[in-house]
């Protein structure tokens, strides 16, 4: 198991509403945490809920070009629910970032590595109920989570994904292509630039094929307008899983929630919440 250190725990109460559900103020407390592998460190914050544990767990994984998902207050669905919350930085480079780490190393292997050590933290925790924990990733995190799912289906009760980057070997594929057939040393995608690795890992994985290796249920929210993965990539995953899979398509939605209104972020969470009650 990755050697872990704890960083420092404090209380914060969220003065506003937790939902359309309910209203009030919200206490949870947070914990930072650091997990050090492979010669590097996560870093992330761990949310619990008022009361006595152990709880059952969900673990967010940001998307390519992400950061600091724990100061979103994205949270606040799954702990009212009475659910304990994790939310990590990937070692991916990204500035503003608190994980080691350089985008010319990421992949999405470096990245399931990554998760994989936040899970087996996770699950060493007393106050984390080891048998309840469920995986939730956006985009990239999506396509990292279905693979940790994958790969170790009796640690994971469930899966959520938004918009998963399902299309990675595509992209990938395509980027070769532009470059007369051979993968590139280096790519500027967005803020990032990645190096040769990024592509050899992407090419190297059938992410449809290992989602039939995962045996829990699966929900998929994805917007209808997203032009960076397209939603069919997700319809073919419904088919591919090989438990129940539940595409839930967004007419509103692009890919992201950053530009989208407060009260579809907030219906998408709630989406993954009620998912996850409904499994625990």
């Amino acid at each position: 198991m990755a050697p872990i250190e704890y960083r420092a725990a404090f209380t914060r109460v969220v003065a506003y509403p937790l939902s359309t559900r309910s209203k009030g103020l919200y206490m949870a407390e947070l914990i930072e945490f650091t997990v050090k592998h492979d010669d590097g460190t996560v870093f992330g914050k761990i949310a619990y809920p008022e009361g006595e544990g152990p709880w059952p767990t969900v673990i967010f994984s940001h998307g390519f070009s992400a950061c600091r998902p724990y100061d979103t207050g994205m949270e606040r669905d799954f702990v009212e629910r009475g659910f304990a919350f994790i939310a990590f930085d990937f070692r991916n480079g990204m500035p503003g970032s608190r994980s080691s780490g350089t985008s010319r190393e990421m992949s999405v292997l470096t990245e399931v590595k990554d998760l994989e050590a936040v899970l087996d933290w996770a699950q060493a925790q007393r106050a984390v109920d080891s048998k309840r924990v469920f995986l939730l990733g956006s985009s990239q995190g999506g396509y990292v989570s279905t693979y940790v799912a994958s790969e170790r289906s009796q640690d994971v009760s469930a899966l959520g994904l938004f918009f998963p980057a399902f299309n990675i070997a595509d992209d990938a594929q395509a980027r070769v292509d532009d470059n007369g057939g051979f993968i590139p040393d280096e790519v500027q995608i967005g803020p990032l630039v990645i190096g040769r690795r990024y592509n050899e890992d992407a090419l190297a994985v059938d992410i449809y094929d290992r989602m039939g290796s995962y045996e829990g249920d699966v929900l998929i929210v994805h917007g209808a307008l997203d032009d960076i993965v397209p939603v069919e990539y997700s319809r073919r995953a419904t088919q591919a899983f090989r438990g129940s899979c539940r595409l839930q398509v967004i007419d509103e939605l692009g890919h992201g929630f950053r530009t989208c209104l407060p009260a579809i972020s907030e219906r998408a969470f709630g989406m993954a919440a009620d998912f996850f009650a409904d499994h625990a």
